[in-house]
């Protein structure tokens, strides 16, 4: 493989760890790092990993990660080009001691571009270096880290937010999420893509957290008879599935169906039903070969016509079905021995 043609220097990228704190959030972002040196045959990326002490960090798993520096090791490198802290169940605790938060205000000004994964924001919100800026996190959290930093302008619905030099996620894998877009902003889109098709990742995933939190949130609050209309309805979201089929098949009336829907699944029937088609619409795009015409994928679905599908299709990811193929469908696999070149086992 051939490098890059110019060779920049470094960056160091810091990750902050601590007891319980999620190692999904730590390794994430690190392989993403890593994968760029590994993709680009350079060392792009200086990676560390910052805890009260070098060496052991028990995350909320159970699995051990090492350390390499604290904070007086790190100051003495000087300012990082980035530093990530992990979330987890272990940062309220961190957020109640002193020895992250005044380490982070104090490389704070010098530090190119600060950030949080998941929960971390509540680290850096203590802190004090988001006040005023715009924010993201866990959707399980983001009510809470509203309320106690009302200083912080916190959007539900987002993967991850960048405000003045701040970067924060949602949860878990949205850190893997960010960290390919800084290294779009440092490298460009090409080595990103590179680094997303290696993880199995979208280099851009569309729609926002809400995606992944409110639908499992809706099966979960489904009681009784209507788990059971919700399961069929998943199960074969194409089928010939009237508001007066679904309410027979409970032995109640249309209306009062309607009214189980919004009191259990904040929706409508029809609108429920729709987001199941819609993501059965989306899947058949991604994966037929060839490309199906849209007007077509729309009947297979029951969503109308094409033109129904593209309005549809809009509101839902933000972009236009064509452009979404472009953007996320899958490529040929490489051959194996470029596959072998690419990421060698050793």
């Amino acid at each position: 493989m051939s490098p890059l043609s110019s060779s920049p220097p470094a960056r160091r990228v810091v990750l902050v760890a601590y007891p319980d704190c999620q190692v999904l959030d730590v390794s994430g972002p690190w392989q993403v790092f890593a994968s760029a040196n590994a993709l680009s045959g350079q060392t792009l990326y200086e990676l560390n990993l910052v805890a009260r002490s070098p060496g052991r960090v028990v995350s909320n798993g159970g699995l051990v990660m090492m350390a390499d520096l604290d904070w007086a090791g790190l100051e003495a490198l000087g300012a990082p080009d980035t530093l990530l802290a992990a979330g987890g169940s272990g940062v309220f605790s961190q957020c109640r001691q002193r020895y992250h938060i005044d380490g982070l205000r104090e490389l704070a000004p010098d530090v190119r571009r600060l950030g949080a994964i998941c929960s971390g924001a509540f680290l850096l919100a203590e802190a004090g270096l988001l006040d005023d800026r715009r924010v993201t996190t866990h959707w399980r959290h983001c009510s809470t880290l509203a309320r106690q930093y009302p200083r912080l302008r916190v959007i539900p619905d987002a993967l991850y937010v960048e405000d003045g030099g701040r970067y924060t996620s949602a949860g878990v894998t949205a850190g893997i999420d960010l960290a390919l877009s800084l290294v779009e902003a440092d490298h460009g889109a090409a080595l990103a893509g590179r680094v997303a098709r290696e993880l199995v990742m979208f280099l851009h995933r569309p729609g926002g957290q809400a995606q992944f939190s409110e639908a499992l949130q809706h099966q979960q609050r489904a009681t009784g008879p209507l788990r059971e209309l919700v399961g069929r309805l998943h199960a074969d979201p194409a089928g010939d599935h009237s508001l007066e089929s679904m309410a027979a098949r409970m032995a109640v009336t249309p209306r009062h169906l309607s009214r189980l829907f919004r009191r259990y699944l904040d929706t409508s029937p029809g609108a429920y039903l729709t987001r199941l088609r819609l993501e059965g619409a989306r899947l058949s795009l991604l994966n037929a070969r060839p490309a199906p015409p849209l007007e077509r994928l729309a009947r297979q679905w029951r969503l109308g016509g094409a033109e129904q599908l593209r309005r549809l299709f809009h509101r839902q990811y933000g972009v236009s079905p064509s452009v979404y193929r472009q953007r996320f469908a899958t490529t040929p696999p490489a051959s194996p021995s470029h596959a072998l070149e690419d990421m060698p086992c050793a």
